[in-house]
């Protein structure tokens, strides 16, 4: 989907890295290294978001770090998109409509941190889940998405700095 719309797939590395959790950032070298991309690629992506208002940026030490600006108009469409790339609405979805009394969808690990590794790991907490369901849903959820999602489930979890929270959708399906 996203694909069709934007052809640079370090810009869409870079929106899905910054979009889906609004307090990640990074830096131009780590950037290249986390995607395995040429510095001036990557650098050519940034400069065109910076320009468009869609990153901001900060100095932490001697760097230039980047982050989504979440004030810029079209910040939540763009990141609604990304995680509809992703498939995070779908799992967001598939949850609250089948499991239970949902107090928090929460995405940990390398999503969280906007790395797309091809494993979603997602933490459903609440009250009477019905985990059977969705352990059957997951591999039609993953065919889906393309993606492997691991779900651990609980009645009580911290939460933590870099966690995803759906706390919004939840509130709009009651």
């Amino acid at each position: 989907m996203l694909e069709s719309l934007i052809t640079s797939k370090t810009r869409i590395r870079i929106l899905v890295k910054l979009f889906i959790n609004a307090n990640n950032s990074g830096y131009l070298r780590g950037l290249a290294m986390e995607f395995n991309e040429s510095t001036n690629a990557v650098r050519k992506e940034l400069n065109q978001l910076s320009s468009a208002g869609y990153l901001g940026k900060g100095k932490e030490q001697n760097k230039v770090t980047y982050k989504a600006n979440t004030e810029h108009p079209l910040f939540k469409p763009l990141q609604n998109m990304v995680r509809k790339y992703v498939g995070l609405d779908n799992i967001v979805q598939t949850v609250l409509n089948r499991m239970g009394n949902v107090s928090r969808v929460i995405v940990v690990g390398d999503y969280a941190e906007g790395i797309d590794t091809g494993v979603i790991d997602v933490v459903v907490e609440g009250e009477d889940l019905n985990t059977v369901y969705i352990k059957q849903m997951a591999s039609k959820l993953e065919t889906e998405i393309q993606r492997k999602v691991n779900f651990t489930f609980t009645d009580d979890f911290c939460e933590k700095k870099g966690f995803v929270i759906y706390d919004d959708a939840i509130e709009k399906s009651k």
